[in-house]
């Protein structure tokens, strides 16, 4: 089956649908740096580097071009967005680029798209963005007659065998509605585990990076033996791996976090550290999975980034294993580039999982359909 990716960012949402067989036919990036490594890794997609509002308002999509939409649409125009939502919530300039991603899906028709997002888009204004977005393309009147049916689930990566507390909000909408979304949920963790038993199993920081060697100045370095079946899972069938540069921290901060042990942050040092984050000069500790990994994973002050042994923050390589990245995919850019790449991506487990998931939905619905005829 074939399927598009909106604001695709490197590729961690086109990675699982790919493992799956699905061919992406077309990527969109606004972000040059961050298309780059998308087009190395992904040979053979078209990948437009341009602004969703010109993707939307030129012929790039025609109907039936894919069977599948993926993408999660950045959510700023929500956070924004007035208390008292206006009937015009769609037209809002402040959400163009969630009206662009509905615009390309209202065009193309696929058979069911996939929307990521933020946890707090369930709750922005107590939950009225949210419902927006549901009525919007439920809404028969805004899409020629052929309205979606949605269901959602919040997930939680360590629930797909991702050593990270990262929760996200999965927003699927379908042509379909002859089917239980909560079964097919669960016949879909059954089938995978029949295929790869230890998928769904719980993951630490050990279990993620403990075969990873030191650090280089060019980011090419020697693995140990692989320990855990996640190290397998994400092998590359060679010793080596790319990526795996340090940050280069002052004397000063590598002072704060000599004094940091295993799980502890910036309140055992005695001074006033200032940050946002409550987490800030975090260490790691082997034996639990890591925080939510964010863009900033490369700064003492950014949360709880520092090694479980190690004075310094995560390596680009050991963060993308924390986000379920496979040793072969090569992050490009530089340093800022490559943090929001890892950062902002959908991790690859939760995308297999959801490229499967669809299979049933699209499978389920057609039988349905054929039956009814």
């Amino acid at each position: 089956m074939k399927a598009i990716d909106l604001f695709a960012g490197c590729g961690g949402l086109s990675l699982g649908f790919i493992k799956n067989g699905y061919e992406i036919t077309t990527a969109v990036e606004f972000d040059r740096s961050i298309a780059e490594t998308y087009k190395k890794n992904h040979e053979g997609v078209n990948v437009i580097v341009d602004d969703i509002k010109n993707i939307d308002t030129s012929e790039v999509f025609k109907k039936n071009d894919a069977d599948v939409i993926i993408g999660g649409p950045p959510c700023q125009g929500f956070s924004m967005a007035g208390a008292r939502i206006r009937n015009g919530f769609i037209d809002d300039p402040r959400n163009y680029l969630f009206k662009h991603y509905f615009n390309v899906v209202k065009k193309v028709k696929p058979q069911v798209f996939i929307m990521e997002n933020v946890k707090g888009l369930l709750t922005m204004h107590n939950g009225e963005i949210f419902k927006e977005i549901v009525s919007s393309f439920s809404d028969p009147n805004l899409l020629d007659g052929e309205p979606y049916h949605i269901n959602y689930k919040l997930v939680k990566a360590v629930d797909f065998g991702i050593p990270q507390k990262r929760e996200r909000v999965i927003i699927v909408g379908s042509i379909y509605n002859n089917f239980n979304f909560e079964e097919l949920w669960l016949d879909t963790i059954e089938d995978i585990k029949k295929e790869i038993p230890n998928y769904f199993d719980s993951v630490t920081v050990k279990d993620a990076i403990g075969n990873l060697g030191n650090t280089t100045e060019d980011g090419i370095s020697k693995l140990n033996e692989e320990q855990s079946e996640y190290e397998k899972f994400l092998s590359n069938g060679k010793n080596i791996v790319t990526n795996h540069n340090k940050t280069n921290h002052s004397k000063v901060a590598i002072e704060r976090m000599s004094k940091i042990k295993s799980g502890e942050n910036f309140k055992s040092l005695n001074e006033e550290i200032k940050s946002v984050h409550s987490g800030a000069y975090g260490r790691l500790s082997w034996d639990s999975p890591a925080q939510t990994i964010t863009t900033r994973f490369d700064t003492p002050a950014g949360g709880r980034f520092i090694h479980p042994v190690e004075n310094r923050t995560l390596s680009p390589r050991e963060a993308a294993r924390i986000q379920s990245f496979p040793d072969d995919f090569i992050f490009y850019g530089n340093k800022t580039s490559i943090g929001k790449q890892i950062g902002n991506a959908v991790p690859p487990k939760i995308s297999y999982f959801l490229s499967r998931l669809v299979d049933k939905i699209i499978e389920e619905g057609k039988n349905e359909s054929n039956t009814t005829k």
